[in-house]
């Protein structure tokens, strides 16, 4: 009988809690520290494992490489030196417009011809960069589609005639023409090019204000300017030929009425 209660009291001893806490205790407060920081995370932030459902989808221009990482650094140079990202922009995009209507036309290259496309660009690039913010920041309602639609009205009303005949006065004003010439330009090509520009322009406003981002609305709406303004130094050169062919014509008249006389 005594060697059975020493070997029950060995027993109840190895069971009894340890000063230092049960062997399961030990190991929590040995890992004290992790466990004070999961105790921090609110219910319902654990960490998740990053699959298809929980991971959110970026957006498309995010997901071009070189393209993106393009995109993503134009949009820095926006947000830290906008002014001068604008100037840039404004000049390649003449740039390639002349060049693309100069190719058109099927004549020698005119370096005269992009001095002066360069420079209306560059005059250009700040205020039409204004109108746009402003454009962005006013004209906002409850309706989505009702801020869309005075968007889109406002800006082919006010600022498409407005730059159109910047543009073509410009042209004429930089050519040497005198102001009845620019205006006579003015008044050949404003309206035709405001009627084309109801092809264009609304649908691009109006994708623009509902899927581009304010720091990439720029370069967006660049890349269609290029085509644009390659349309509009086109019509321009037209109407140049135009006069130039009236004035011959004029002139050969005058000489023939000239040589009648005499």
């Amino acid at each position: 009988m005594a060697a059975h209660r020493a070997v029950l009291r060995r027993q109840l001893q190895f069971l009894r809690p340890r000063a230092g806490g049960a062997p399961g205790q030990r190991r929590a407060q040995s890992t004290g520290k992790i466990d004070d920081k999961a105790a921090k995370i609110p219910a319902g932030e654990e960490t998740q494992i990053p699959v298809a459902n929980n991971v959110p989808t970026l957006p498309f221009w995010q997901r071009l490489g070189p393209l993106s990482r393009a995109a993503e650094a134009y949009a820095r140079a926006q947000r830290s030196r906008p002014y001068l990202t604008q100037l840039c922009s404004s000049l390649v995009i003449y740039f390639c417009a002349d060049l693309s209507a100069q190719n058109i036309s099927g004549k020698d290259y005119d370096s005269v011809r992009t001095a002066r496309s360069l420079t209306i660009g560059a005059i250009s690039a700040i205020p039409s960069y204004k109108w746009f913010v402003f454009l962005s920041q006013h004209f906002n309602y409850a309706s989505h589609v009702v801020s869309l639609a005075v968007k889109v009205v406002v800006n082919q009303l006010c600022f498409t005639p407005v730059f159109n005949s910047y543009f073509f006065g410009m042209q004429a004003l930089l050519a040497g023409d005198d102001l009845p010439q620019v205006w006579e330009r003015i008044r050949r090509t404003v309206p035709v090019s405001f009627v084309n520009s109801m092809k264009l322009w609304p649908a691009v406003t109006a994708f623009s204000f509902t899927f581009i981002p304010m720091e990439y609305r720029s370069i967006f709406a660049g890349f269609i300017a290029i085509g644009w303004q390659t349309y509009l130094t086109y019509l321009n050169r037209v109407a140049e030929e135009e006069e130039e062919s009236k004035v011959r014509d004029t002139s050969s008249l005058q000489m023939e009425k000239a040589s009648t006389i005499g």
